[in-house]
């Protein structure tokens, strides 16, 4: 326990790997491998650096001095100004080279790109591996009928993989949503106070081609093919906006996830992962709550709020440069990021540890199938002679009665008994039983799901290298 707040999304939620990607040590020692690059660019367009200085900064790129960070931010009031200073110390001969003709916005904006891409690949992985457990659950269960339903009451029967598809074709949309986003995610470069390249070019005596190739240098040394065209101090915000709103889009297709999960636990359908010693209720100890679920609904709901903070962010940027963006960005892009993870470690989670109970499914299809079968048997009748209009009205009749029946006196579905031995029907019990047949009234799900699959195997197939996670659920 601890006498200070501490963010739950770290203490009970999130994966170490996640964490690591938006800790201090990922953080400051990628501003310290932008400096090296900046550095190791201009001595190789010119300036007068030495591999010496180089070497001392390349020494250093770890062992971050927060004490020192932390005692010349106190003085400055100015983080990376703090962070030069500290890291000055520990290279003096290359001290006066660091930073050279950059701005803040040089490691932190950089920084901010080169993090996200890192959380972005890592949701990739969660992805495709949540992708990849409901490809397994559909598969098992394709050809599994049971009731449909819409506005929650039911409805024509579907199968349960068919019901997985939906929540596969979702993630899909959200893989698609991410690579566009990765594949257009560009480096700031080095751009200056205000966007124009003025220190740069100073540094390089008026030579544009120069300033143009530093900022391609180093965009490469840092692993990226491309820089932002144009920007003030900043890159755009709204680049973090589209990145939100991948997450944003991954929350609302686990949240529907979750929700369908819990809905089919509460009819004793499905039950979510559930360990031996592990405890529903402190007051009902026969309960078996989805909690995971609900926890994917709670976090999904935080992110899908989250995505608005760098939409208001984007849109109140003034002219080049203000720093009303930077308290809130800290917090909102990875706490969006933290929570995805939580998310999809649980979806992975959930989809791989789901039970199916088939016998219940089935209960409660042959509860409804009879009225679902009524218009069927009106057809199979009308072909053997009988009148359509007095056989739908016959149905009709005896329809409302068994809905009394299961309605006012709790009893079960006769109707099908009620036909059965009304001679205007005329069918035998075998002709009623085949009419019964869940398999007659599921349409093309089994083939759909069969079809899809094919779809979502080629995408996992493509993304093969990402599969295997071992997530692990805390609390």
């Amino acid at each position: 326990m601890s006498n200070i707040y501490e963010n739950p999304l770290c203490k009970r939620y999130v994966s170490a790997e996640m964490q690591y990607v938006f800790s201090d040590d990922n953080k400051f020692s990628t501003w310290r491998r932008l400096w090296i690059a900046l550095a190791e660019s201009q001595r190789e367009l010119g300036l007068d650096i030495s591999a010496g200085q180089i070497n001392q900064m390349k020494a250093h790129v770890s062992d971050i001095n927060y004490d020192a960070a932390a005692k010349h931010e106190s003085e400055t009031r100015h983080d990376v100004m703090a962070h030069i200073l500290a890291y000055g110390e520990q290279c003096p001969k290359a001290k006066p080279v660091i930073h050279l003709g950059a701005t803040s916005c040089y490691v932190g904006d950089n920084t901010d790109i080169i993090i996200q891409r890192s959380a972005l690949l890592l949701v990739k992985k969660l992805l495709v591996n949540a992708l990849a457990a409901l490809y397994g659950f559909a598969e098992r269960y394709k050809d599994l009928p049971c009731l449909a339903y819409t506005h929650f009451q039911a409805a024509q029967p579907t199968t349960v993989g068919k019901r997985a598809t939906l929540w596969m074709q979702d993630i899909m949309f959200d893989l698609e949503q991410l690579e566009f986003v990765l594949k257009n995610l560009k480096l700031l470069g080095c751009k200056g106070t205000t966007g124009t390249g003025a220190s740069f070019l100073s540094l390089f005596d008026g030579d544009h081609e120069k300033v143009k190739t530093l900022e391609l240098k180093i965009a490469g040394k840092m692993g990226f093919e491309k820089i932002y065209a144009v920007s003030g101090q900043t890159y755009s915000r709204k680049v973090d906006y589209y990145t939100l709103s991948v997450l944003s889009g991954i929350a609302q297709s686990a949240y529907k996830f979750s929700n369908d999960i819990r809905l089919m636990s509460h009819m004793k359908e499905v039950d979510e992962p559930f360990e031996t010693g592990q405890i529903g209720s402190s007051a009902m100890a026969y309960k078996r709550n989805p909690m995971r679920s609900e926890r994917i609904a709670s976090l999904a709901r935080y992110v899908t709020v989250d995505a608005l903070n760098p939409a208001l962010t984007a849109s109140a940027q003034w002219l080049e440069r203000t720093l009303d963006d930077s308290a809130n960005r800290r917090i909102s892009i990875p706490e969006a990021f933290l929570a995805a993870d939580a998310i999809l470690s649980l979806v992975i989670n959930i989809a791989g540890g789901l039970t199916v109970y088939p016998s219940i499914i089935k209960k409660h299809l042959d509860e409804e199938l009879p009225f679902m079968a009524t218009e069927n048997i009106l057809m199979r009748c009308v072909k053997k002679g009988g009148d359509r209009q007095a056989l739908h009205e016959r149905i009709r009749q005896h329809s409302v009665e068994a809905a009394k029946r299961i309605k006012l006196e709790g009893k079960e579905n006769d109707l099908i008994a009620r036909i059965a031995a009304d001679a205007a029907f005329g069918l035998t019990g075998g002709e009623l039983q085949e009419l019964l047949r869940a398999e007659c009234f599921t349409g093309r799900a089994k083939e759909q799901t069969a079809e899809f699959l094919t779809e979502a195997k080629a995408v996992l197939d493509a993304n093969r290298e990402l599969l295997g996670v071992d997530v692990k659920i805390t609390v």
